[in-house]
Order: structure tokens, then C-alpha cells, then sequence
């Protein structure tokens, strides 16, 4: 299995620390408001490839956070917390706005047909983790108090920018206007483990602590969660190329500050979602989401194929005109799969090894989704293989792909797919004795039912019209 890694900026061979069991970290959402498709974008890439590695006959167990606490407007420590400003947006607690968008959160992942996660647990059950690794960066010279609140020092990191390839030139103050101008700090780029009332003296979720009532920065979170779960190693760590920096440099500083070695071997991060303005985000005001998409006839699996389409590395420009492409593709790619004869016949050994073979070199190839669809393509094209045999290939690849290839669409009864087919095989039978008035009179029927009969070299599908 070869990844991208992050760290390495290089393909690697991935090897997880423990033999066959891999202990897989993803990033979770900031529940202040409903995910938009380019979150999501990166929640389907990781589902790919836990389900991939599964596939390859790893032992995979992913764990995830979601931010309830500490995570601020600004990467950089500064402005409103995110929490309170849904709470006030909406006129509702904290609480209440953390438990509404964590099921509209988990709503989407199932929609979109994502695994949950073995393990989620929320950053304000944790309080305890931080607390005890930040003191003992404090005893070990890591991180130090200053003007009410406790910051890591990362002059004290060992290769602090190697995870982001910055220069530590770039963030001088007054250069970026990401960089906290705190002037209690002892290096700008310097950030908070741990709030007090002397910052945020209105914050609502707060706790005791050593250094005073206050609350987590919202880096450590991970660091910590992740430790609890995982001890002191990882095998992967996930998450979107704009958690690079600051979120996921900062992580690996205070974990290997504490830990006293490295912690992750592999990060994989997932490129933006465009839009014709830019980085699809929240901060426009305006964004799009799973509801909005299925309010205007999309299916959610829709955007699922069109995110499988493009590498999980690239770039890739969102629009309605090219989501249109990917709902008609998907619809008759199904329309081919369930098609395909359920009558069980003898099952071809060579052509399973060979196909999923040729799938999983795909998903080794550093997740080539797009590959991984070309060789279900042609699978269907392949005239040497009977349709019980593809059946169970499909299957195979779905249980990576979950597209739900095997499901009709939603507008089509079970029981009317069947007739369909009958239909479409008696007109086959019609078609091979010559007889094309019955050929036509068939297609006629269920053309005046709805139905559109579509003939190719790989056989006959249909669509709904």
C-alpha cells in the first residue's frame, strides 16, 4: 500500500506500527453549524480509505473528535469561539447548538453512506487528558503561563514547520495577519493550551484547572483524544490540507513534547473544494450542504461519485452543471449493474482474482478512486464474464465504492425493476428470433410507462424519463 505522506511530501510504503491493526485518527467537525460539501468532501476520501484498508485485510480502528469547545474564529487563537457564536446566532445554549449539528453532522456521513467512526469523543469529555498533558509540558519547559493563559513554546519544538514546509521567516510579525500580535507571548507563533477568565471571561464551557478556570485551546484536543485511545502511537492522522497549519503542526509538537518521540507516521490530507469563488467555507455566509443538495433533487450518493471521480490530492471545482454530470453517469452505471442476470450460475475464480486484483492495485496506487471506478467499468464491458460472477465482483468493489450499486432509485419500485427486466429479456429472446415487432412493441410499452430502454454492445439498460 503506498500513501502520500504529508510529513514526507513523498509516496510511501505504508506499514502500521502493530502488524495488521491500524489506529487511524480523523479530524472532526467544529459542531457550531451544519457541514458544507467541501467538509464533506474530506469525511468520504477518509471513508475510502478505511474501507480500502479494510479491504486489503488490515484491521482498521478510526477514532474521531468533535470540537464542542475551545475552537476559535481565527486558527490563530484570536476572536470568537465558534460555539458561542452559533449559540448566539441561533438564541440557543451551547449545548444545545453541540448536540443539534453533531446528528446533523452524522445525518450527513449517513447519507453519504461514510462509516461512523469506531470511536467519537466529544473535546469537552476530555477535560481531564489535557489538563494532564499540558502540565506536564509545563514541568518539562514545553509551555509556560503568561498573562492568564498557558501557550506551548515552540522555539522548544523539534522541527516545528516540517509538517507545513513553512519558513519560520513568513510568520514574523506584521507578515501575516494570522499571527496573534499577544505581546505576552514569547514567539508569535506560540499558541494556547489552555484559556482563562483573564481572555474570555463570558465563555460558557469552562472547567478547574492548575492555571484557573478556563478552558482547552482547541489543539490539544486531538493530541489528547488521540492518546487516550491510542497510547502513544498512530498509524495515520487525517484531516484537510487547511488543517496543515496551524492545527495539525501544533499537534504533532505538543504530542511529541509530551510523548518524547515520534508519534505519526503518516499524514493524509484532503484538497479543497472549490467553488467559481474560491475555497468553498462557512465564512461567506452562503454555502452549500447535503439538505440543500437533496431540497433540489440531488441524491447525496451523487456527490459521493462525483468526489470518487477526482484524487482525494486534487483540487476539484464544484458547479451544478458538473454535479449534473456525475448524477447522470451514476444513474446509468446502476442502471447497468442492476441489470445484470440474479440468476446464480458457476462462479468464474480467475476473473474475481483478476478484477480485484486490478481494484486493489488501484487503491494502492495512493487511493486512485478514479481508477478504482475504471476497472468497475470494465467489468461491465467484459463480454468473457458471466453476469453472477460480476454480481459478486460489484459487491466486492461497493463494500469501497458504497455507491449502493445494487439499489434501484428511489422513484422505482422493487417490483416494477423486476418486470422491467423480464421485459427487457423477452425482448432480447424477440430480438435473437427475428421477431422486431415484438421487439418494438415492448420498448414502446414501457417507454409509455416511463421507462427508456438504452442498447449497447454490453447489453440493454434503462433509465427513468
Amino acid at each position: 500500500m503506498k500513501l502520500f505522506n504529508s510529513l514526507t511530501r513523498k509516496i510511501e510504503d505504508f506499514k502500521p506500527y502493530n502488524d495488521n491493526k491500524v489506529m487511524m485518527y480523523t479530524c472532526g467537525p467544529t459542531v457550531y453549524h451544519y457541514a458544507h460539501i467541501g467538509n464533506l468532501r474530506t469525511y468520504i476520501f477518509e471513508d475510502v480509505l478505511e474501507k480500502g484498508l479494510s479491504y486489503l485485510g488490515f484491521d482498521v480502528v478510526r477514532a474521531m473528535n468533535i470540537t464542542d469547545v475551545g475552537h476559535l474564529t481565527s486558527d490563530s487563537d484570536t476572536g470568537e469561539d465558534k460555539m458561542e457564536k452559533g449559540a448566539k446566532r441561533e438564541g440557543k445554549s451551547v449545548y444545545e447548538i453541540a448536540d443539534f449539528y453533531t446528528k446533523a453532522f452524522l445525518d450527513d456521513m449517513a447519507s453519504l453512506n461514510i462509516k461512523i467512526p469506531d470511536i467519537i469523543e466529544k473535546a469537552s469529555d476530555n477535560i481531564d487528558i489535557y489538563i494532564k498533558m499540558i502540565q506536564k509540558l509545563v514541568d518539562d519547559g514545553y509551555a509556560y503561563f503568561s498573562n492568564g493563559n498557558v501557550y506551548f513554546d515552540i522555539s522548544k519544538a523539534n522541527n516545528y514547520y516540517q509538517l507545513s514546509g513553512k519558513n519560520p521567516d513568513d510568520l514574523k510579525i506584521g507578515v501575516r495577519d494570522t499571527v496573534d500580535l499577544d505581546l505576552s507571548k514569547k514567539n508569535p507563533a506560540d499558541f494556547v493550551l489552555w484559556f482563562t477568565l483573564s481572555k474570555f471571561e463570558n465563555q460558557v464551557m469552562k472547567w478547574d484547572s492548575p492555571w484557573g478556570v478556563g478552558y482547552p485551546g482547541w489543539h490539544i484536543e486531538c493530541s489528547g483524544i488521540s492518546y487516550k485511545i491510542f497510547g502513544e502511537h498512530l498509524d495515520i492522522h487525517c484531516g484537510g490540507v487547511d488543517n496543515i497549519f496551524p492545527h495539525h503542526t501544533n499537534e504533532i509538537a505538543q504530542s511529541e513534547a509530551f510523548l518524547g518521540h515520534k508519534w505519526c507516521n503518516f499524514w493524509c490530507h484532503g484538497a479543497h473544494l472549490n467553488d467559481e469563488s474560491g475555497k468553498m467555507s462557512k465564512s461567506n455566509g452562503e454555502f452549500l450542504t447535503i439538505s440543500l443538495l437533496k431540497e433540489i433533487g440531488y441524491s447525496p450518493l451523487d456527490y459521493r461519485f462525483f468526489c470518487l471521480n477526482s484524487h482525494y490530492r486534487n483540487s476539484l471545482i464544484f458547479s451544478y452543471e458538473s454535479l449534473d454530470i456525475a448524477r447522470n453517469a451514476l444513474k446509468k452505471l446502476k442502471n447497468k449493474v442492476i441489470s445484470l442476470s440474479e440468476e446464480i450460475t458457476s462462479l468464474d475464480d480467475s476473473a474475481v482474482k483478476s478484477y480485484s486484483a486490478r481494484f486493489k492495485e488501484a487503491f494502492e496506487n495512493d487511493i486512485n478512486t478514479s481508477l478504482m471506478l475504471t476497472v468497475l467499468y470494465d467489468l461491465l464491458k467484459d463480454s468473457t464474464i458471466n453476469d453472477y460472477t460480476k454480481r459478486v465482483i460489484i459487491q466486492d468493489f461497493d463494500s469501497v465504492l458504497s455507491l449502493d450499486l445494487f439499489h434501484c432509485d428511489d422513484e422505482i419500485d422493487e417490483n416494477f425493476h423486476k418486470l422491467i427486466l423480464e421485459k427487457i429479456q423477452l425482448r432480447q429472446s424477440a430480438r435473437e428470433n427475428k421477431d422486431y415487432d415484438l421487439a418494438d412493441q415492448i420498448r414502446n410499452e414501457l417507454l409509455d410507462k416511463g421507462i427508456k430502454l438504452i442498447d449497447s454492445k454490453d447489453g440493454t439498460t434503462y433509465e427513468k424519463v
